[in-house]
């Protein structure tokens, strides 16, 4: 849907429209106060999915724009002015965010990573969950692609995985999906669920990562384990799984090199 219609159809006034830098998958606009969010072909139940991952980090504590409308063909929201960044900030908040004790691993509504859908339900065993219900159904969606790398992965998620306990983690955490507003940081584009905090730590490290700054007051409010350090690389997997269903072969390599540092 055309983003005037989009702000039409949420009965808010039209404004001349700005194209946004808004990741790979959908397309972002400007316009005025607000900020829309289209996409050519939106599996249902995509966009209002992430207002209520939104929503749900709002709930929470974070800085999240706030959202106007949403339906199958997009999403209208605030537009925050872009400021200056403040990593201490995103770090306490971040830190608050993953200590929130949640009672079971999944989600109770439907959760996407980007456009693919992710099986919803919870339940209380991470081993089984984070196989079952994130890798799995990654895994067959690319097992074509992935060639040899295929039974490699499935064999890595045998293994016992440390854990801390469930969290609410924001699910697709790179510095992409972080908005320094004027009024501090944001967090966009989240996958929201309750999972284990390495998840969204294995995203923030893993394309270049979040600045020494950041991780100076992150590791201090809420230090990293040993073992989840180790465990960083296997849940990276995921993240990468994602790009070879996304993007394609051209993300084999960073796989490969992914699973030669997994424990």
């Amino acid at each position: 849907m055309h983003p005037a219609e989009l702000l039409r159809q949420a009965r808010l006034k039209e404004y001349p429209l700005e194209p946004l830098h808004g990741g790979d998958i959908s397309q972002v606009w400007r316009a005025g106060p607000y900020v829309v969010k289209t996409h050519p072909s939106p599996p249902a139940g995509m966009f209002q999915a992430e207002a209520r991952g939104l929503f749900a980090l709002s709930q929470a504590g974070m800085r999240v724009p706030e959202v106007y409308w949403a339906s199958n063909e997009g999403l209208v929201m605030e537009y925050l002015p872009p400021g200056e960044p403040d990593w201490e900030k995103l770090a306490r908040m971040l830190a608050g965010l993953h200590r929130l004790r949640p009672p079971a691993y999944g989600w109770d509504d439907r959760v996407f990573l980007g456009h693919f859908e992710l099986p919803g339900g919870t339940q209380s065993d991470w081993q089984s969950f984070w196989a079952e219900k994130r890798i799995q159904p990654l895994l067959e969606a690319t097992w074509r692609q992935l060639g040899s790398l295929g039974p490699r992965v499935e064999a890595l998620f045998k293994e016992p995985l440390p854990q801390e306990g469930p969290a609410l983690i924001h699910g697709d955490l790179w510095q992409g999906n972080v908005h320094h507003a004027q009024a501090g940081p944001a967090l966009l584009d989240p996958s929201v669920w309750w999972g284990e905090r390495a998840v969204d730590l294995a995203m923030m490290t893993l394309f270049g990562g979040f600045p020494a700054p950041f991780w100076k007051v992150y590791r201090v409010l809420y230090p990293i384990p040993p073992e989840i350090e180790l465990a960083l690389p296997r849940y990276q997997v995921y993240y990468v799984l994602v790009h070879v269903l996304f993007f394609g072969s051209s993300y084999l390599p960073l796989l490969l090199r992914t699973l030669g540092t997994a424990r």
